[in-house]
This record gives structure tokens, C-alpha cells and sequence, in this order.
């Protein structure tokens, strides 16, 4: 079976991982260099900041980040030489009005990776000795981590570029889907080439829209900047993540900590302001003070694939033969990535699915009434 992809961030490259090694033959298509874009951008925390501020459908799929993730890392460590840097670190949360909800969701939704315990100032302390006297409470996360995501995706692609039955095509926009009676049979590039395949696959993140005028279905998706600024601190300075009022910082081994992240309406804009990366570090200076004696070596943004309610679109496209969705996963794409990927790979080969994936499917599109499809 032969399958093109387009789109090679977290979504595009899993799914190519998923089917390749189920013997499929993978063309993967970006209109810039693989893992670049939104992928690259996020934080990598393996769960939804806030669980419970999410639909249930986020959390089903993000529950299978981590466990996946640790299972690739240890199949792809040894050929590619690049490890995933899953970092055990825990979370603690500062938002008083989320902690009776927080203590809570762990037994109330059967999801034993997000069971915390609250927190008074000696505990905080002797857990992360350099979170401010500001904070008197916090409710911990001990079994929550992070994956250096630009790690994951050289990986990934290290991994990927080796395997003989995939091909990349960077920088190689596709330019329209090759529909013939309501099946699809391939795809054409910006530069006139035609490539056959037996299914296509969207994954094209913040980008998916523009498929909406020749497919003659309303795709809501639209991209949200995050921006973002990098500190560098001493090797395993800071012991856990940190999140309160929706800006995390976010340790990893190497002494970098991530901080973030802001919501904007920017269009296709990835600039950074000045404004905004002080909102940014504001926040993570009240909840670490000691912050501000480190450089901060990098600011950046990336563009989110917003949706409604962030759930993702996985499944057969309605109305299309052999189109395939796995885009739309708003802020949790990577913590959803692996489990979106299986899932996809379990419907396009027929077998049996990780989760009931009516949930996802791309059928709501019509269901939505936005646009009949």
C-alpha cells in the first residue's frame, strides 16, 4: 500500500512512522524542511496544561503520549544516535481556583498519570527550593514530563530518511489533490509533478484550511500564535515545571528552560513582539525569581492548528475516497501525536482502534453544518 503525506510536523511524521512500519510505502511532502514548524515550536509537556479545562476527547488520546513516546525512543535510539530526552520532571500548579478540581480529576477520570497531591511553602520547598514566596500552595503532578521536542523530531527524521520505504520531499509544496469520481489518486506539486498513491493524508497542522476549496468542505482550523523565550541555567537547575495563570516554564536536562506561551490572532505571522515576550517573562519571573540572573539565549513563535474545542480530525474525509485527516490538534499536538498516529494507522489498515474514533472523525465536518461537504 502506498501513501503520500502532507505535512511533516508531529502529526505527518508519526503517521509515516505508524504505517511505514506496517509495511506501507510513505511519501511525506512539506512545503519548507520537515519538523519545522509548529512541532518544533511547542513546549513538549506530555499532558494538556490543565486536563480538566479540556474535552474528554483531548485527554483519551493525550493519556497515550508518554507511554508511546517511551517505547519509539527505545526502538529509534539506537539507529538514529538522538535521544527523545523524556525528562521526568512532575508540575506543579499554582492556580488556587484549579486546585479542589486538580486534586480531583485523577479518580474522577481514571487517569492515574495526573494524580497530585497539595502542597504547603516546607514541602513546595523541599520539592523546587527557587519557586517565590509569593506561593504558599501549589498542587503537584509528581508523574507528568516533558519531551525535548526538536530532539523528537530529528529523530524521527534521522529514522525515517533511512527507512527504504519512505521518501521525503522537502521544500516541495503540494499544489491540489488528483480527485477522479470522488476518490483521490494522488497529489500534484507546486512545480507540475504527479504522484500516485493509494491513500492520501492530510496533516498539514495551522495549514489544513486550504484544502477546504477543491475538497468543497469547510475545514475550521485556523492558526493561533504561541511565542515563546528560552533561558539558559546551570545542568538540572530547576527540578520541576511550572505553571500558573497558563505560562509554564519548562526544564529541560540539558539546563535550558522553555517558557511560555501567549495566544494571538496573527494570521500566518511567526514574529515575535516586544509586549508580548515580557507578558511571557513577567509571568515566569513571579514564579521564579531567580530566573533573572540567566541569559536568555532564544525567543521564538510558532502557529497552533486551532479547532473547535481542540479536538482533532482523524479518520476518512467525508464525501472522498481514500483522503485521510489527522490534523487540528489546537495546543496538545505533540502530547496527542503518537496516539493520533496509531489511530490513524488503525483505520486507514482496517485493524482494530486504540479508542472509538467517532469521536474524531472528519464526518463532523459535516455534522457542524458549516459548509455542506
Amino acid at each position: 500500500m502506498h501513501i503520500a503525506i502532507i505535512g511533516a510536523g508531529i502529526s505527518g511524521l508519526m503517521s509515516a512512522l505508524e504505517l511505514a512500519e506496517q509495511g506501507c510505502s510513505v511519501d511525506i511532502f512539506d512545503q519548507q524542511l520537515a519538523g519545522q514548524a509548529a512541532s518544533w515550536a511547542g513546549g513538549g509537556i506530555l499532558s494538556p496544561m490543565y486536563p480538566w479545562r479540556y474535552a474528554p476527547e483531548v485527554n483519551q488520546l493525550a493519556q497515550y503520549g508518554k507511554p508511546l513516546y517511551q517505547t519509539w525512543n527505545e526502538k529509534l535510539l539506537p539507529i538514529t544516535g538522538i535521544d527523545f530526552q523524556i525528562h521526568d520532571t512532575g508540575m506543579l500548579i499554582f492556580d488556587k481556583e484549579d486546585f479542589e478540581i486538580g486534586l480531583n480529576y485523577a479518580s474522577r477520570y481514571q487517569e492515574p498519570m495526573q494524580q497530585c497531591e497539595l502542597l504547603n511553602r516546607p514541602k513546595l520547598e523541599n520539592i523546587n527550593p527557587y519557586i517565590s514566596q509569593k506561593f504558599q500552595q501549589a498542587i503537584y503532578f509528581p508523574q507528568l514530563s516533558n519531551v525535548r521536542n526538536p530532539r523528537l523530531l530529528q529523530s524521527l527524521i534521522c529514522y525515517l530518511k533511512q527507512h527504504p520505504a519512505v521518501r521525503f520531499f522537502d521544500q516541495c509544496p503540494v499544489k491540489k489533490l488528483i480527485i477522479q469520481n470522488k476518490k483521490v489518486l494522488g497529489i500534484e506539486t507546486e512545480d507540475g509533478r504527479k504522484f500516485s498513491a493509494d491513500h492520501v493524508v492530510i496533516t498539514s497542522g495551522a495549514w489544513s484550511q486550504k484544502w477546504q476549496q477543491q475538497i468543497q468542505c469547510h475545514i475550521p482550523v485556523h492558526p493561533v500564535q504561541g511565542q515563546m523565550l528560552l533561558f539558559k541555567t546551570p545542568e538540572n537547575w530547576l527540578p520541576t515545571m511550572c505553571m500558573n495563570r497558563v505560562m509554564y516554564l519548562i526544564p529541560r536536562q540539558d539546563g535550558h528552560i522553555v517558557c511560555g506561551s501567549s495566544m494571538a490572532d496573527t494570521g500566518f505571522s511567526t514574529a515575535v513582539d516586544e509586549h508580548t515576550q515580557q507578558d511571557i517573562l513577567s509571568a515566569c519571573l513571579e514564579m521564579v525569581p531567580e530566573l533573572a540572573q540567566f541569559p536568555i539565549v532564544k525567543r521564538w513563535a510558532g502557529l497552533r492548528p486551532s479547532s473547535p474545542q481542540g479536538i482533532p480530525y482523524i479518520g476518512a474525509m467525508p464525501e472522498l475516497e481514500n483522503l485521510w485527516a489527522n490534523f487540528g490538534h489546537f495546543r496538545n499536538g505533540l502530547c496527542m501525536g503518537s496516539g493520533s498516529a496509531r489511530l490513524l494507522r488503525q483505520l486507514i489498515l482496517g485493524q482494530e482502534t486504540l479508542v472509538d474514533p467517532n469521536a474524531y472523525s472528519p464526518s463532523r465536518l459535516k455534522q457542524q453544518n458549516l459548509i455542506s461537504c
